[in-house]
């Protein structure tokens, strides 16, 4: 019986753990197959005189059964599915002809027109869902459109909320610094199929709107004088929100583990016996220069750099215009921080920038030196968030063109030439 290509067919998930299923041919196609209906729990009987060697090492490994010799009729009693992939169309249109006649359901892999039935291509989520998809019999179509919709599904563009109550986790994700295309793929993932949201105020807050309107958002972001939410706080939410089945994610700006205190929010999950994942995100102590076109490294000018937040920090960190210094948090503190280095001995001259609202439309970008930058600063109302850099590094940016010597030249004093630039960087879109 033959089937045109149009004709409405009708989709089923089959439970084959511990059923009986017939293979009859043993070569790439069939391993292939093979490889689904084992890790369905299927009972695998291989009818082939010959087997490629990845089948013969399941047979010897007791996976599945193999019968050295050529087809017979009889080896179709007690089946509950038959696959044939012999590689000679006369022969697997007769297996399909005999499990046709016996009502058993027969997968003709030479002839997709001649089978009851079709293997469609399928892809598993992380999230418990399974994928298969059916083009008509053509496999090519079919796995293109699979993989099309994986990758929805893992950048988060499905909606893969769960409609039923089960076992309630948290997840530690870091959201980058803002931009909704600098989040991880799995962290998009996360955020799609969460429950509960527990939002910073950093962080890619544009991908809130484009949550289910049925998932809860937890504001608990914190700025200089203005906690909405104390860490003990927080803490106390994520848990309290876990134990209610729901699926927790903690969005927070950066990366959880780089000054977020995602260290003791998991900690604390781990205490009161609630699951956690950590997801890193893309540091705003890197990301953030590399929107001004500053690398924190590079090859002859820095091959070094350190990350500090506080005053007291500065003391033990080194000196140097050649290892970068990446302060994060520091506007406030500027003014000390840089007469701390200037008592170390870093030069007055040495480069220093300041990035303010990294990757968003106003993002702004200041340079000038580490003897005036302090007055600089506040003469044009620098604020957080911003990432301030020093050292030579800083030469490297296009926006220090103009005002700060080129690497290649001796270095000058240049506390005449501090001027800000304004700048817009190509923001990348989101995925999707």
């Amino acid at each position: 019986m033959s089937a045109s290509a149009s004709e409405p067919i009708h989709p089923l998930a089959l439970r084959l753990r511990g059923k009986a299923v017939l293979c009859v041919g043993a070569g790439k196609v069939a391993h292939r197959r093979l490889s689904a209906l084992l890790e369905a729990g299927a009972r695998i009987t291989v009818i082939a005189p010959a087997a490629v060697p990845e089948i013969g090492a399941l047979a010897e490994a007791g996976a599945l059964t193999w019968r050295r010799r050529g087809y017979e009729p009889g080896d179709l009693e007690g089946m509950w599915l038959v696959h044939t992939a012999t590689g000679d169309p006369a022969l697997d249109a007769r297996v399909s002809h005999d499990a046709e006649e016996q009502r058993i359901w027969c997968i003709n892999a030479a002839d997709a027109r001649a089978s009851s039935a079709w293997t469609p291509a399928i892809t598993r989520t992380s999230e418990g869902i399974t994928i298969a998809v059916s083009a008509g019999g053509d496999p090519r179509r079919a796995a293109g459109l699979r993989n099309a919709i994986a990758l929805a599904a893992d950048t988060g563009l499905l909606p893969l909320r769960r409609r039923r109550t089960g076992s309630g986790s948290v997840a530690l994700v870091g959201g980058g610094p803002g931009d909704p295309g600098l989040i991880t793929v799995t962290g998009r993932r996360l955020l799609a199929a969460a429950d509960v949201v527990v939002a910073d105020r950093l962080g890619p807050r544009a991908l809130l709107s484009e949550l289910d309107a049925a998932v809860k958002i937890i504001e608990v972001g914190k700025a200089p004088g203005d906690h909405l939410a104390t860490q003990d706080q927080i803490n106390e939410v994520l848990v309290r929100e876990a134990r209610a089945g729901n699926r927790v994610v903690r969005l927070k700006g950066g990366d959880p583990f780089v000054l977020g205190r995602g260290g003791e929010e998991a900690a604390y999950c781990r205490a009161h016996g609630v699951s956690v994942e950590v997801v890193s995100g893309v540091t705003s102590a890197i990301s953030v220069p590399a929107a001004a076109g500053i690398p924190v490294t590079h090859r002859g000018v820095a091959t070094g750099f350190s990350m500090a937040t506080g005053h007291d920090e500065l003391c033990e960190l080194p000196a140097r215009a050649d290892h970068t210094l990446v302060l994060l948090m520091g506007v406030g503190r500027l003014e000390r921080n840089a007469a701390t280095l200037l008592g170390r001995g870093l030069a007055a001259d040495t480069p220093v920038a300041i990035i303010e609202r990294g990757y968003s439309p106003d993002q702004r970008v200041t340079i000038g030196d580490l003897g005036t930058i302090a007055a600089t600063a506040t003469r044009i109302g620098v604020a957080n968030p911003a990432v301030i850099v020093i050292g030579d590094v800083v030469r490297l940016s296009p926006h220090a063109a103009g005002i700060l010597e080129p690497l290649q030249q001796p270095a000058a004093a240049v506390s005449h030439a501090i001027d800000v630039t304004r700048v817009r960087h190509r923001v990348p879109q989101p995925v999707g």
